[in-house]
Order: structure tokens, then C-alpha cells, then sequence
């Protein structure tokens, strides 16, 4: 069963955040994560992930700076600052509590 991006798109910045918290990361690595993390059932399109970067940094969720790689070209590197860190609690708060209607609206018990 193919799993809806609809159900995801809200939580776009939320998803990032929680990347994030495991240390600094660039794009590409964080969409693979994703990519891994769920057996390939999601992913961002590049536009989505550079427009939430842009955005979080803006809201001074994550900060961002250039990596000293070696040849060829350089990343962007993305930070989670402290702002971030309590916004993503409030996302996971949110989303625990939006998991938990969903659960006792479509949940179905045969009534005996």
C-alpha cells in the first residue's frame, strides 16, 4: 500500500527537525534518511526540502553553513538551534495527539 504524501506534507519542518537532532546534515542526506528510514515509501521532491530549509532558517529553527569537503562541490550544512529543538517537541506533542483522534475516529470494533 502506497502511503499518502497529503498525510506528510504538514509535517515536513517537523520531519527535517527530528534529522537534525541526530547531528548537522545536508539535503541530499537527509532526504536519503527519510528515504531509508520508511523503506522508500517517502521522500521529498528537492524544491520542498530547499523551500523548508530556507523557511526554517528564516523562523531561526536550523542554522546552516558551507562544509570544508574536499574537491568538488561544497554542501550546505544544516544546524538545529534551540528554538528548534522546543518547536519540535511541540510538533511531536501535536502529532501524538492528532495519531490519537485519527486512532478513535476510524478505529472499527465489532460490537458483539
Amino acid at each position: 500500500m502506497a502511503l499518502s504524501a497529503d498525510i506528510l506534507r504538514g509535517h515536513t519542518d517537523a520531519i527535517i527537525l527530528a534529522q537534525l537532532m541526530a547531528g548537522d546534515s545536508y539535503g541530499y542526506q537527509i532526504n536519503k534518511t527519510v528515504t531509508e528510514r520508511t523503506g522508500g515509501a517517502y521522500g521529498f521532491k528537492e524544491a520542498t526540502l530547499y523551500t523548508a530549509f530556507k523557511r526554517l532558517e528564516q523562523n531561526g529553527l536550523i542554522t546552516s553553513y558551507w562544509g570544508e569537503e574536499g574537491p568538488g562541490a561544497r554542501r550546505r550544512y544544516y544546524a538545529v538551534t534551540e528554538a528548534g529543538m522546543a518547536k519540535l517537541a511541540e510538533d511531536r506533542q501535536e502529532w501524538n495527539e492528532t495519531k490519537r483522534v485519527m486512532d478513535a475516529l476510524i478505529s472499527w470494533k465489532e460490537e458483539l
